[in-house]
């Protein structure tokens, strides 16, 4: 059984939710210093349009060819799944961050480990990070650094007009974080498991524009999948995520302050939020998905929460907890408007839809006067099978 795929505005598939959330996490990399360059922001195109294809990973020799392209092999990565290749990965990010319309080349049929990395800019425009091959983190949490951040495991920081794409494969290795003593989650037949507490974001972009995330496929995150905080500008597009039902927190793409968001013709079935959209997002259209959306859990702790001008259209949500779901903690201020849910096909979903202002982990929570206000909410052409036991929509007030 899924949960829903947004939170606040939740639109759930396969234990998949958008979630939207109010608290954004600090990472705490050692950060690599550029020179500044001056960008021009550049408009996202609309989809539909083909994943990249494999670059060919041949080269002279040298640590970069006269079409910009660094492949991180001439900087000392070794591609085994074993060594740890994170230096060559730093130097070849430091020397195509100076170039004009570089290209990072992680070349087909190597595998390459790494440990946490905080890519930072600013760079030069027109930046491409290409994985052809396969990418992953150490394995687990005993063999994590104990000098690392836990919180995420690669950020790209203060980057302008970078795509991050390829036909490869980003493996985050999650297994042996998911069953840490820390967070408790829903398991399979209604049983409560454990989860983790501390566990790493698999990418993670932080106060970057004009992104592009393209034709990847990426497996087992610890905890989230991806996650955008304080960015403008990000386009997600023909992208397959996917993690078991049972895995604690894995939501697929979670975005916080972050504005100008499209998602387009993707697949993710993992173990909670498909899409979560946190505080401080607006003009955000999701299409062509499947999985299940979710907008939620805002106003946590007595925050202020403000979500606005979502779209989730032509998608479909399957095997969910959750279908379309805006949820919202009591006690929290705010507004969650203008939101709409249309052509969405639900398959044997067990709630559809659902407005719960009263979103509570335990059954401790007190009611409180004061609440995120929710309006302008608007489905259409929602249609689908759902579980009988349950009721097609649900409001919960209290």
């Amino acid at each position: 059984m899924k949960y829903s795929l947004v939170t606040i505005l939740v639109f759930c598939i396969s234990l998949v939710c958008f979630f939207l959330s109010t608290q954004a996490r600090w990472h705490n990399h050692t950060k690599h210093k550029h020179i500044r360059h001056p960008h021009k922001l550049s408009n996202i195109s609309h989809p539909p349009s083909p994943a990249p294809a494999p670059s060919d990973p041949s080269n002279d020799g040298n640590s970069h060819d006269s079409t910009g392209l660094f492949d991180v092999r001439n900087f000392g990565a070794v591609g085994d799944g074993v060594a740890d290749d994170t230096e060559a990965f730093k130097m070849a990010w430091d020397t195509a961050c100076q170039s004009d319309s570089a290209v990072i080349l992680v070349p087909y049929g190597f595998s390459f480990m790494i440990q946490s990395t905080i890519f930072t800019g600013p760079c030069q425009g027109g930046l491409v990070f290409q994985i052809d091959g396969t990418l992953m983190p150490p394995d687990g949490p005993d063999s994590w650094p104990k000098n690392n951040s836990r919180r995420q495991w690669l950020v790209f920081y203060r980057i302008n007009e970078m795509s991050l794409q390829g036909g490869g494969l980003i493996d985050g290795r999650g297994e042996k974080w998911w069953n840490l003593p820390c967070k408790p989650h829903k398991g399979i037949n209604g049983t409560t498991l454990p989860g983790p507490c501390d566990s790493p974001i698999a990418i993670r972009f932080f106060m970057s524009s004009n992104l592009t995330v393209k034709g990847l496929k990426i497996k087992n995150g610890p905890q989230f999948h991806f996650r955008f905080d304080n960015c403008r500008n990000v386009h997600v597009e023909s992208i397959y995520i996917t993690a078991p039902a049972s895995s604690p927190n894995t939501d697929g793409i979670h975005i916080e302050n972050t504005n100008d968001v499209r998602i387009y013709n993707s697949v993710i079935s993992n173990g909670d939020d498909c899409v979560s959209i946190g505080s401080g997002c607006y003009d955000v259209d999701i299409r062509n998905i499947t999985c299940g959306p979710c907008i939620g859990s805002l106003g946590n702790h007595n925050t202020h929460a403000c979500v606005s001008n979502v779209t989730v259209r032509d998608s479909v949500i399957k095997a969910s907890d959750n279908g379309v779901r805006i949820k919202t903690w009591q006690g929290g201020s705010g507004a969650v408007s203008r939101i709409t849910f249309s052509n969405i096909h639900m398959d044997n979903v067990r709630n559809p839809i659902i407005v719960d202002q009263f979103y509570c982990l335990t059954k401790a929570c007190t009611n409180q006067t004061s609440a995120v206000f929710v309006s302008d909410i608007l489905y259409t052409n929602i249609k689908g099978t759902y579980d009988v036991r349950n009721r097609t929509m649900r409001f919960c007030l209290q």
